[in-house]
């Protein structure tokens, strides 16, 4: 049986910076190709780099020059992180650095502190806490060639589990929306386990994040359908700086709903259906409505105080026995998320349990 010498060890990003210079890191082996970062994704990276958080492993390949006798070092996996933290350090250190593509400026909604600063402009703690942050890196030796560089490829992505559209909106946008939508989730993670809206799969897989952004998008658009391309689009249009002036009025009526809820039902809710994913949008829009009014303008200051009878209207209801919804309504209210099944089983509730 074969095996393979691969050495675990941390290298700093000076070391990096250091073998860049000297010409003795190699960024683009042959197999290497991968698109291009956005502006974001690299802010979003530096910031990550500066609080000293992990990031994913970097392989590199140890060569050596048939010339020199010297050490090289291929990156095999890690090529836009390394790059992305070289063109920010030093980009004239890239022999192939074009503005277009690899300048970029850490945006102030990630960091403050580095925010629309250049490397050179920043104070000197900082410039030490970037070069001395440590890459957890595997090293390959010389004598693994590319075809088994890309088995070892094929063996870390054959256990994988395909990402689901969170997971893909957290791999692709970098902006305020989204930014608010996973601090606003990662708050009330204490709630989602107490009320056992998710489990602890389901929050690993961000499905705590994906219901903060539907109910974001309810307190931005009213009621409407919950799809992947509702999400993403609310995400894209959101992604940029200055894209999303409502956050400090979202996040406070966001916060207030989920502390009403709490306060009315958080005991219960473990024990009632409205804890499954698809029931519990509708307690968050009862009490919003109630607080504020769907669809009223953000601006406008409303908050009302839930209707006495609401808790216990709420304790005693089941779907099963709701003979004003049609059979078909109330099939769908478990597993559809339609606009249409939404404001059908939205006003239902509301005359019974805010009106009545």
């Amino acid at each position: 049986m074969e095996r393979w010498n691969i050495t675990r060890t941390l290298y700093k990003i000076s070391d990096f910076l250091s073998w860049q210079r000297s010409g003795a890191l190699e960024l683009s082996p042959s197999f290497q190709r991968r698109a291009v970062w956005s502006a974001s994704a690299k802010s979003f990276l530096m910031d990550t780099i500066v609080r000293g958080l992990p990031i994913p492993i970097i392989f590199i390949r140890e060569q050596i020059d048939p010339n020199t006798y010297e050490p090289t070092r291929q990156v095999v996996d890690g090529q836009q992180r390394i790059r992305t933290v070289l063109s920010y350090i030093d980009p004239k250190s890239l022999k192939n650095y074009k503005q277009s593509r690899d300048y970029f400026k850490v945006k102030k909604i990630h960091n403050e502190e580095l925010g629309g600063k250049d490397f050179e402009q920043l104070r000197r703690e900082l410039k030490d806490r970037i070069l001395d942050y440590q890459f957890s890196v595997h090293v390959l030796p010389s004598s693994v060639d590319d075809k088994q560089v890309l088995q070892i490829f094929a063996r870390m992505n054959a256990t994988g589990v395909k990402l689901r559209a969170q997971e893909l909106r957290n791999a692709t946008f970098f902006g305020e929306f989204k930014q608010t939508a996973y601090n606003l989730a990662y708050e009330q993670l204490a709630r989602w386990r107490n009320w056992g809206i998710f489990t602890e799969d389901d929050i690993a897989r961000m499905n705590e994040v994906e219901m903060t952004s539907d109910f974001l998008l309810l307190i931005l658009k009213g009621i409407s359908t919950k799809s992947k391309s509702s999400l993403d689009k609310v995400y894209k249009d959101k992604d940029c700086e200055n894209c999303f002036p409502e956050k400090p009025i979202v996040e406070d009526r966001f916060r207030n709903v989920m502390d009403s809820i709490d306060d009315t039902l958080g005991e219960d809710l473990i024990n009632l259906d409205f804890r499954k994913g698809t029931l519990f949008y509708y307690i968050f829009a009862l009490i919003y409505d109630v607080h504020y009014g769907l669809g009223s303008e953000l601006e406008k200051i409303r908050k009302r105080r839930i209707p006495s009878h609401f808790t216990k209207c709420i304790q005693s209801f089941e779907l099963s026995g709701a003979k004003d919804l049609s059979e078909k309504t109330r099939k769908e209210a478990t597993r559809r998320t339609s606009a249409e099944v939404r404001r059908t089983v939205f006003n239902y509730l509301k005359r019974k349990c805010i009106s009545g």
